[in-house]
């Protein structure tokens, strides 16, 4: 939600909005009719123009004319079940398939999990997207394979709960705001003061908020978390400290011009500068050689090496500052210069955020009379030097280690416990998938640091911290005395803490002006979307939940950390399983990036787009002039004519298919295309079955195998093979085998074979082919019903409501039988119904089936339905 400090504003733009809105409905409504009219007179006129093949057709359907109505796709009032035309289109459509289905499947509650269903749960809870972040085909990977699990567990009788969430991502978020804030209005967060900043988005979740707050007290209470003066990685350009996956490492080879924010030349970065310092009283000089000549101008002492000979008895002694005179004493131990200051260390001022790099300059160096090249000069020469140099990820600022109290969690009890829980036998609660990633797992948490978790941003979870100031100190700045913290819920058990601790005085509270590091909110998410820390019925239903499903780059920021705070907090790990996709790169093996212009949109892959809306999206972004040329030429030379419309369903197989058990997927649209095309092979497979099926085919109720023509037995005993290592495949999260093998018996068994094999006996209406139609007809039918089912996790089918179709089907028939066989009985179905039981094959069929009792009641025109299967009593 977007708040606004003026009402008349929020109000032009609410205005502007609905006009938009309403604008854009007409314009696509308009367009949508004018496409159904070109459709239905291009049929017409097919039809008129092709007299002679109607009437062919209209032979082999037995007299049917075709009517190009009959091919339109109805529209469908929203949340309303699909609305199907009366025969099906001759090439497949993705929007006209896909549309409709997802509204009337969350109308109908199929996704709504029951605390108290005595079904096994099975749960699995979304990594949390960047709130503001674009959507990108990394999101689609995740959201494929877990639709996939979430469907697949679904169908086999589960109480499935898949929890979406969104990230407010601290960084991140505050990145791209402020970059919208200076491209629209021309100013920075400073100038708009924090509060009204964060107001230009949104406030942060409550029941997150609570859980976060509640996490930090806790951890403090139980002695996990301190505050410690330390060096931190600082971007001068956000003014925080960022975490480890925020920072970059570039190799620097030897001397080498990088572009600095802030900077209009080029730094020089990758070269040893050595200088000397003076001694006191004449007794010569120290030369030191440093990266960072500018940090010289802050040092305050010297450490030097304690069995250096050259240099060992100078210990106590002192060197003159070439610049300010000041005097710094020579020390043996390095421990003993301010760690503020010291040699090597950045000085950060509110007045400029580094001793700043243009010192660098040679002729900077010369002005200001430290380095000169005459005979009293104390330059003592460069040379290249190899060095990687960490790089913030967000803003391409130089990081800088700078000392800093921070809020910090001991991590050493929680990470032996997540550790054993993967890695010991006997303590065994995680399984990681693929197996490989369990080394990365051991080997980062037995080498773990304590986790700083202080930002110094606006955007996200204020610390409950408040800092207490006597009103006799002498300091009054926050911070000025480390053990004046109080840690609490909220502002007044903040008072009454800190009213216990320094009774009797007069004091003032300031909170903490920090937020707490993104990944600390993102390790509850488990805990907190299931109610914690209350002890909510859903807590207690679904957690622990079931998989974690993410990405293999994130495994110790954000899995172990949900890991080490879920047994900490809640009693217990907070999933069984987790399993590692892999990260999608373009399909050169590149990284996906926009300023390469090969980040693709899973929403232009489903319904296409030209290269100029491409270039449109681009320049609609945060890139700079130079970047957007480049990003615009990697567009053309990836997708010179567009991404062509592809669908849903292709796309997520797509995804599926790749996942074969390795760290990087090459993403090449083509191949999307491809299954989209195959998509079209089983749209007309499906066409021509039903065609041969006819309105009133009823399907059987039991087949005996032993009776079926042996390209029927055949195709029946591949389809039993292809479920079983499909089951298989999903049990062990091989995702691409199941696909694969999915593809493989639809392709190459059932269209490729199966279907031109039987084709003979529907070719005609011969006598001796009666018996082999029937059986082709429930062959048909088998393949079709279980070979949804086998698709309906990779690609979401209407088989649940084709089930309930052929039930009702069955029960009208028997009705009709029923009344056939007394015909002066009086019964009349339009004013007597009678009640019916349906005997499923299974417990997921009986599920399917209960789930719509009521639609089945209404149609088949029942008092009552009881349903059961073959194992019941």
């Amino acid at each position: 939600a977007v708040s606004e400090t003026n009402p008349e504003i929020i109000k032009e733009k609410d205005l502007e909005r609905k006009k938009k809105k309403a604008d854009k409905a007409r314009e696509k409504e308009l367009k949508r009719q004018k496409a159904l009219e070109k459709a239905a007179k291009l049929q017409a006129q097919q039809a008129s123009n092709n007299q002679k093949k109607s009437e062919k057709k209209m032979v082999k359907r037995g007299g049917k004319e075709e009517n190009p109505e009959e091919f339109l796709d109805p529209p469908t009032p929203f949340g309303e079940k699909k609305r199907i035309s009366s025969q099906m289109a001759k090439q497949y459509s993705p929007t006209a398939v896909e549309k409709s289905w997802y509204a009337w499947w969350e109308k109908s509650g199929f996704f709504v999990a029951d605390a108290k269903s005595s079904k096994p749960p099975f749960v699995i809870v979304l990594p949390p997207p960047n709130v503001t972040g674009a959507l990108h085909i990394g999101h689609a990977l995740t959201v494929a394979i877990e639709d996939t699990i979430v469907r697949w567990r679904r169908m086999s009788g589960y109480n499935t709960l898949w929890v979406p969430g969104m990230d407010h991502a601290g960084i991140a978020t505050q990145v791209v705001v402020e970059k919208k804030i200076m491209r629209e209005r021309k100013l920075t967060r400073h100038d708009l003061g924090r509060e009204k900043f964060v107001s230009e988005c949104f406030t942060m979740d409550e029941k997150s908020s609570r859980a976060v707050t509640e996490a930090f007290v806790r951890l403090r209470e139980r002695k996990f978390i301190y505050r410690d003066e330390r060096l931190v990685n600082w971007d001068c350009v956000l003014r925080t400290a960022i975490s480890d996956i925020e920072v970059e490492h570039i190799e620097i080879k030897g001397r080498t011009l990088l572009n600095v924010p802030g900077y209009e030349k080029p730094v020089e970065f990758g070269v040893l500068t050595s200088f000397a310092y003076p001694l006191e009283g004449e007794l010569g000089e120290i030369v030191v050689a440093t990266t960072r000549v500018e940090t010289m101008l802050g040092d305050t002492a010297i450490a030097i090496h304690p069995d250096d000979p050259r240099y060992n008895h100078l210990h106590g002694k002192y060197a003159i500052h070439p610049f300010n005179g000041r005097k710094l004493p020579i020390v043996c131990d390095a421990t003993l210069v301010d760690p503020k200051f010291g040699s090597g260390a950045v000085k950060i001022t509110p007045a400029h955020d580094r001793n700043d790099f243009e010192v660098r300059r040679r002729h900077k160096l010369k002005s200001i009379n430290i380095f000169t090249d005459d005979g009293k000069g104390l330059y003592r020469g460069a040379q290249g030097n190899e060095m990687r140099l960490g790089i913030c990820s967000r803003t391409n600022d130089v990081v800088e280690p700078l000392a800093k109290p921070q809020w910090y969690v001991n991590c050493d009890k929680m990470a032996k416990e997540g550790l054993d829980a993967v890695m010991d036998e006997k303590k065994k609660k995680i399984e990681i998938i693929p197996k490989q990633y369990a080394s990365d797992w051991k080997r980062w948490l037995e080498n773990i640091r304590d986790w700083c978790v202080s930002r110094q941003l606006w955007w996200g979870h204020r610390i409950p911290a408040w800092y207490v100031t006597l009103e006799d100190d002498e300091l009054k700045e926050i911070n000025s005395y480390s053990d004046r913290w109080v840690v609490a819920r909220n502002e007044d058990d903040a008072q009454e803490e800190a009213s216990r601790l320094y009774n009797g005085k007069k004091f003032h509270l300031s909170q903490d002006p920090d937020v707490l590091d993104t990944w600390f909110s993102s390790g509850l998410f488990p805990l907190a979307v299931l109610g914690w820390p209350d002890d909510t019925e859903d807590l207690k239903a679904f957690y622990p939940t079931s998989v974690l499903e993410t990405g293999n780059d994130i495994l110790f920021f954000w899995v172990a950390r949900m890991v080490m705070l879920g047994m900490e907090l809640g009693g217990d790990v907070p999933f069984r399983k987790v399993y590692l996709h892999p990260m999608i790169r373009d399909a050169h093996g590149r990284k996906m990036s926009k300023s390469l212009g090969n980040v693709i949109d899973p929403l232009e892959v489903i319904n296409g787009i030209t290269l100029e809306g491409l270039h449109k999206r681009l320049e609609e972004g945060n890139l700079d002039p130079k970047e957007l040329i480049v990003a615009k030429e990697g567009q053309m030379k990836d997708f010179p004519n567009g991404i062509p419309e592809c669908g849903a369903d292709a796309l997520r197989f797509a995804l599926i298919s790749y996942t074969a058990q390795s760290d990087k997927i090459n993403l090449d649209i083509q191949r999307v295309v491809g299954y989209r095309q195959w998509c079209n092979k089983l749209w007309n497979a499906i066409r021509f079955s039903m065609s041969k099926l006819g309105d009133d085919y009823v399907p059987p109720t039991n087949v005996n195998p032993d009776d079926l023509p042996f390209s029927c037995q055949w195709i029946l005993s591949l389809l039993n093979r292809a479920i079983f290592k499909t089951i298989a495949a999903l049990e062990s999260y091989n995702f691409s085998d199941a696909a694969s093998t999915v593809y493989s018996w639809w392709q190459y068994q059932l269209c490729d074979v199966f279907i031109e094999a039987i084709k003979p006996f529907f070719a005609g209406s011969d006598p001796k082919f009666e018996s082999a139609r029937s059986f082709a007809r429930d062959t048909l039918w088998l393949c079709l019903d279980n070979g949804l089912r086998l698709l309906h996790p990779f690609m979401p089918v209407e088989y649940e409501m084709d089930l309930v179709d052929s039930a009702v089907k069955s029960l009208r028939s028997l009705a009709n039988e029923r009344r056939e066989r007394s015909p002066n009985s009086g019964y009349d179905s339009s004013v007597f119904r009678r009640p019916a039981f349906v005997l499923c094959r299974n417990h997921a069929f009986a599920e399917i089936i209960s789930s719509h009792e009521l639609e089945i009641i209404t149609l088949a025109n029942l008092s009552s339905l009881r349903v059961c299967h073959i194992c019941c009593s």
